[in-house]
């Protein structure tokens, strides 16, 4: 019987490790909400964004990062890719809402829909979501 206690909890405490060895409990319902369609804005100002390109694929999730000091936009939001590289920002014309909900503690983040290059401009379409 002991053997038996001693199995359950060691399957439950394996259950609950996430990512590096953090623990990890799942939420009952958590889920992702699509909430918009939109472009990443500014990629034109990133230094080796042609390079930056070869390495992102379709789907990759990507981070947001509110700005709330940013001198050009109050409304700011950073997109990055996971491991921290920027992108560009969130249209200002399309960030407002995001913004207000992201400062409410809400988790946003975005997926690459599709890219394509316009000149020297790489056009980055991603979809937005809201982590719940």
């Amino acid at each position: 019987m002991g053997d038996l206690t001693t199995q359950k909890s060691a399957d439950m405490i394996s259950l609950l490790h996430g990512k590096d060895g953090n623990l990890s409990i799942p939420k009952p319902f958590e889920r992702d909400i699509f909430l918009f369609d939109t472009y990443i804005a500014g990629t034109s100002h990133i230094e080796g964004i042609d390079k930056i390109s070869k390495s992102l694929t379709d789907g990759e999730r990507l981070s947001f990062l509110r700005e709330t000091d940013n001198p050009y936009d109050k409304n700011a939001i950073r997109i990055q890719t996971e491991t921290g590289q920027k992108l560009g920002y969130v249209p200002k014309k399309d960030n407002v809402v995001f913004s207000r909900l992201m400062d409410a503690g809400k988790s946003l983040f975005g997926k690459i829909d599709s890219m394509e290059f316009e000149g020297k401009w790489l056009q980055i379409y991603i979809k937005i979501y809201l982590h719940e």
